[in-house]
């Protein structure tokens, strides 16, 4: 049958996979930003064909960068298959280097574990290496080259691979979101990301998007939704989804028993780790979902700027635009100013924090989006509802009549809490 088709995909969009025709039913996942790798059956076995690749990809609207990763996007398709089945995965590699694949978390044969040099010789540029191997547990798993594995996994090589149990009545839920937690360091007005960087990285991204170009988790109300996510950055990034509290029910070594299972706000994802989270969406709302790592809700940081929070920079500026007309001082209110102002920039680069809700600026950027939670959204149905508008008394509001007493202390000794004098 030679080789089945190598997919390709050029478009930044979440891509929606149809429920499958055949065999057991599962919930596909939907891939922020993503998609899912098709496959053609051959005598039983599912066949996918991955293109490790050069790639050009969007990270926000106006900022491509140059990477590597797999069928024409960074990160690469998600692989979708059902315990039990047996996958044969062709890898051609266009890349200018020898490549492998290593499949993160699943239990397979050693000569197919892709560690380049140990598990098989490395894949040659212009070569095509057959993996196969049976699905023997469901669950969450990632895949990333094991060859020249810093140079690579840095220029974005690194993507999803989803077993679905195959007893449909196990773990069941009405959305499966899938969320890859990756970062770059490209400086403003270049595109090939600096591959020698460990820690001081300045694009924190999901799936390889910027917010506000992450696209949002659109959940109709009632829904039991599923939320995974994956990190193969250099750091470890604690999620934080507002408004729900939920437990968690996966890590990539396996499905948490139901009297396990923790109950959480936030969720702290460590470095070549997976967790997935459960909750039913009973409040309505648009709901921000986060890393609560400061910086990795920022973009394009210069992290060698000072602090210029209390400084009056008036004389300076005068100075300044002696020779630079358009400088714009900013900072000594701290950096909100940022998200207002529309400041002229290098090419190929976005501000540190952008991003317009229906009330103003929301002050983010980088790994940020937002969980839309709709009454009358259809199963299939993952389109932008746009903003949530609350109800009257259900929103914060000025104030502008008599302030109650209000409490201060300037010491630094602990104050005990007297116990209440009465009941009620």
């Amino acid at each position: 049958m030679g080789l089945p088709e190598a997919a390709q995909m050029d478009s930044a969009a979440t891509a929606i996979t149809a429920r499958p025709s055949s065999g057991p039913d599962y919930t596909p996942v939907v891939t922020l930003n993503g998609w899912t790798l098709p496959h053609r059956m051959n005598n039983g076995v599912k066949e996918f064909h991955l293109l490790a690749e050069p790639v050009e990809r969007e990270l926000a609207d106006g900022m491509i960068a140059h990477l590597w990763g797999y069928n024409g996007q960074s990160t690469g398709p998600t692989i979708e298959a059902v315990e039990g089945d047996r996958v044969r995965i062709y890898v051609t590699n266009k890349l200018p280097e020898g490549t492998t694949v290593h499949w993160h978390g699943l239990i397979l044969p050693s000569g197919m574990d892709g560690v380049s040099g140990l598990s098989h010789p490395s894949i040659p540029p212009g070569k095509t290496f057959i993996y196969e191997f049976d699905l023997v547990k469901s669950g969450t798993f990632m895949y990333h080259p094991h060859g020249d594995e810093m140079a690579q996994m840095a220029m974005g090589m690194m993507g999803m691979f989803v077993v679905h149990p195959k007893d449909p009545t196990f773990m069941p839920v009405d959305r499966d979101f899938l969320i890859m937690l990756n970062a770059f360091d490209i400086d403003p007005g270049t595109y090939v990301p600096r591959i020698m960087t460990m820690t001081d990285f300045n694009l924190w991204t999901w799936n390889s998007r910027i917010f506000p170009d992450i696209d949002p988790l659109v959940v109709n109300k009632g829904d039991k939704v599923r939320v995974r996510v994956g990190n193969l950055t250099m750091t470890n990034h604690p999620i934080h989804m507002h408004g729900y509290d939920f437990k968690v029910t996966c890590t990539d070594g396996g499905w948490v028993p139901p009297e396990a299972q923790w109950p959480e706000v936030s969720i702290d994802i460590p470095v070549g780790a997976m967790r997935a989270y459960e909750f039913v969406a009973d409040h309505l709302g648009d709901w921000a979902i986060h890393c609560h790592k400061s910086h990795h809700t920022m973009n394009a940081m210069g992290h060698d700027v000072p602090t210029f929070i209390g400084v009056n920079k008036k004389p300076l500026t005068q100075k300044i635009r002696q020779f630079q007309p358009e400088y714009m001082p900013m900072g000594m209110s701290g950096m909100g100013d940022m998200a207002k102002m529309e400041m002229p920039l290098p090419d190929n680069t976005i501000p540190m924090m952008t991003g317009w809700g229906p009330y103003g600026p929301i002050e983010m950027g980088g790994m940020f989006s937002v969980v839309k939670v709709r009454d009358g959204i259809d199963a299939d149905d993952y389109s932008d509802p746009g903003w949530y508008e609350n109800p009257p008394g259900e929103m914060a509001y000025e104030w502008t009549g008599e302030l109650p007493e209000f409490a201060s202390n300037n010491s630094p000794k602990t104050i005990l809490t007297p116990r209440p004098t009465s009941k009620g």
